[in-house]
């Protein structure tokens, strides 16, 4: 169905050492013969776990000579990566991954390259889109072939499956420890969120959730080929290296639906994928497209703008260093951590255990207190926007935050980073600065929420 292999192909397998890409190493091993598979092995070690991660290399290194197969090891610096591009841990890390992959394929002439994403990665995924608020291409999860070149055999197993295959013909593998790290969302769902649903729900979670992928995968296929591909080549007025332009008028006129999905494929189609590009970023462009008139731009992840030039929506790169920070928001549910990538800053928030107003510390920019009563969940961390007001902690009135910041000095470059927190629809902090008046706490307080500002 998924047409993954052709006689004669050339196979690179990603192998990190885990129980996943050993297996898939062993099972495409002894498929081999049969469909005539020239196979290698690609290792890029992250460098993130010292010393750990260099065993992993050297294990992979010896698999591979015992196999008596092609290797290709190298390293990266994810961290450094990581803070040049403001990107999240993972996705630096994924990015340089699958870089290495590409690299190496086409140096070494290899025509595919397999990975050992399974049933229960693809579960995953669907769920943290789930909960992400994601639209249908989100919640169709982990492709099994991907433009040809990347595909995962394993998708149709499950991880217990994979490990009785393991146990069963005594195949070594590795640990990664950072797999029980609950800081990552992918974690806690894996060890908090999956368990919970396959004992109290569904015992075949993972088989249920990739099935309803497979389903919404297809239907969205669907819909992008019959539907919007149509729409958005009429929409397209000029398409150039590195920008499209969308007739705004034409495009103003379609189902909202429509809109945000031809926005998506315009941003995709000059930046090159549609990573990092989230509901609220399409949100802005549609916000954008109906302010006509004035000359507006609006500064998306990954170096691309979005402008709406008099009848024409323009989307255009741009460089990076010289331009304004992207646009930002997001959603907090409960108290936890939010990783700001475009500015590299967190937020956290966590429950205090302060009881009496008097045990509260000093005032400090980056911390801050609220009456947890006070507030409404989910609660918005987002970028300042023009006519934003608040009421100043020890004010009676509200102020427009621009004139905060001018009176506060706050360069002009500075007012973009910040981030502006939200309750119930109002401004509560502007982090870094200062709080307002409504959320404050008092002598009635009885919880109390602590929110601290981490810088890059």
């Amino acid at each position: 169905m998924w047409k993954m292999f052709q006689a004669g192909d050339a196979v690179l397998v990603g192998v990190s050492g885990g129980a996943d890409s050993v297996a898939l190493l062993h099972i495409l091993r002894t498929l081999a013969p049969e469909f005539s598979l020239r196979l290698g092995i690609a290792h890029l070690n992250h460098c993130l776990r010292f010393p750990d991660a260099d065993k992993d290399a050297e294990f992979v290194t010896s698999l591979a000579i015992k196999l008596n197969l092609p290797y290709y090891i190298s390293k990266a610096d994810v961290k450094m990566y990581q803070q040049q591009h403001r990107l999240s841990l993972e996705d630096a890390a994924r990015r340089l991954r699958y870089a290495f992959f590409e690299d190496t394929a086409a140096k070494h002439g290899f025509s595919k390259i397999a990975l050992g994403h399974h049933a229960d990665d693809n579960a995953e995924s669907v769920l943290m889109y789930l909960l992400r608020g994601s639209g249908l291409t989100g919640v169709s999860g982990i492709p099994p072939n991907r433009d040809g070149k990347f595909v995962r055999p394993l998708m149709d197993l499950t991880k217990a499956e994979l490990i009785e295959f393991m146990n069963k013909n005594s195949i070594a593998y590795i640990s990664d420890a950072s797999n029980a790290d609950k800081k990552f969302l992918r974690n806690r769902i894996r060890h908090g969120l999956i368990p919970l649903l396959k004992k109290y729900y569904n015992p075949n979670i993972a088989e249920t959730l990739s099935r309803f992928s497979a389903i919404v995968r297809c239907e969205d296929e669907w819909i992008e080929s019959e539907i919007i591909a149509p729409l958005f080549a009429k929409c397209v007025s000029a398409s150039e290296n590195d920008m499209l332009a969308l007739s705004a008028p034409m495009l103003e006129k379609m189902n909202p639906a429509a809109q945000r999905r031809i926005i998506r494929k315009a941003i995709a189609t000059v930046k090159g994928d549609a990573r990092r590009i989230s509901y609220s970023h399409i949100e802005a462009v549609v916000n954008l497209l109906h302010k006509s008139g004035i000359r507006k731009h609006l500064d998306l992840p990954d170096g691309i703008r979005a402008e709406r030039n008099g009848d024409i929506l323009v989307f255009s790169k741009y460089e990076q260093a010289k331009a304004e920070i992207p646009y930002f928001e997001y959603s907090l549910s409960a108290p936890g951590t939010i990783f700001i990538k475009e500015t590299g800053m967190y937020l956290r928030f966590s429950c205090a255990e302060i009881r009496r107003l008097q045990d509260c510390p000093a005032f400090s920019p980056t911390v801050a207190y609220f009456d947890t009563d006070a507030l409404t969940f989910p609660m918005v961390v987002r970028q300042f926007r023009p006519g934003d007001r608040f009421c100043p902690l020890g004010m009676t009135g509200t102020q427009k935050v621009k004139d905060f910041f001018i009176n506060s000095k706050v360069p002009a470059n500075e007012r973009k980073k910040c981030p502006i927190v939200l309750s119930g629809g109002k401004i509560i902090w502007i982090a870094g600065y200062r709080t307002d008046e409504s959320a404050k706490i008092r002598s009635s307080t009885a919880n109390i929420l602590k929110a601290e500002l981490f810088l890059a």
